[in-house]
């Protein structure tokens, strides 16, 4: 699958008008709680404020920190495969509600709130240097055939494609594949989680070819819960000759013991 290519412009002027029109016309109401939302957007700014931010993380990937440090022990201790890690969110309460709206209740809604809430603190991250600079592409994190079919559709591609436009990158969707189907990771330790990975993904030789052999590529997930599939897809992107691969996931997991 080659490379989409993203719109640089800004919303047009009639763009902006209809939106507002249509927020007029049906004034949005708070996806959790219920509530209009008093905003143009699905979420009111009591559940807004319930969200928790990932304030003190692990530069290279973006564990929640109890204090301050530029690494935790795991990466001290064993280096990941990819080079750096952000992660705005803990993933927590409310917004796992929001993303399992999304994931499993194809909630369209849902995956707005959570497109606009992750472009307005990767902005932030950029002009603040949390993030270095703008990747040459995003690869979301993909699905294997099997599982998007029972989906539908891969809720990280859904994300990514607004994301995309409105940070100017350029969106490689068909540059990773999954090869094989892996048990469901979600009842799997740490170890059980790599071993289930590994050799799962692959790299498609025509679109890394399409894409200019980018030099810079950010994986893009909307959960990052131990990092192993995070990992494996770093590792097959390296292993390719991509020289720097980042991490971005709207939201973080707290370490499991």
């Amino acid at each position: 699958m080659p490379i989409l290519s993203v719109n640089p412009k800004q919303p047009s002027l009639v763009d902006r008008l209809c939106r507002r029109l249509q927020f007029a016309l049906l004034p949005p109401h708070c996806l959790l709680c219920g509530a209009r939302s008093g905003t143009p957007r699905d979420l009111c700014p009591a559940c807004a404020a319930d969200l928790s931010a990932n304030r003190s993380a692990c530069a290279c990937c973006a564990l929640p920190l109890a204090t301050p440090a530029a690494l935790c022990g795991e990466c001290l201790q064993r280096e990941p495969p990819f080079d750096a890690a952000y992660a705005p969110f803990l993933y927590s309460h409310p917004l796992d509600l929001l993303m399992t709206q999304l994931k499993f209740g194809r909630s369209l809604a849902a995956g707005r709130v959570l497109s606009e809430l992750w472009i307005t603190a990767l902005r932030a991250a950029l002009a603040q240097g949390t993030i270095a600079d703008i990747p040459d592409a995003v690869v979301p994190v993909p699905l294997h055939a099997t599982r998007l079919r029972e989906r539908g559709y891969n809720q990280t591609l859904e994300l990514a494609k607004p994301l995309a436009r409105a940070l100017r990158i350029a969106l490689a969707p068909g540059l990773l594949r999954r090869t094989r189907a892996t048990a469901a990771q979600a009842n799997l330790d740490a170890v059980a989680r790599r071993r289930n990975l590994r050799g799962a993904f692959e790299v498609d030789a025509k679109a890394l070819a399409a894409a200019g052999a980018p030099a810079r590529v950010v994986l893009l997930d909307d959960v990052m819960t131990t990092g192993a599939t995070l990992r494996e897809c770093a590792r097959t992107l390296k292993r390719a000759g991509v020289a720097r691969v980042e991490v971005w996931a709207l939201a973080r997991a707290p370490h499991r013991r």
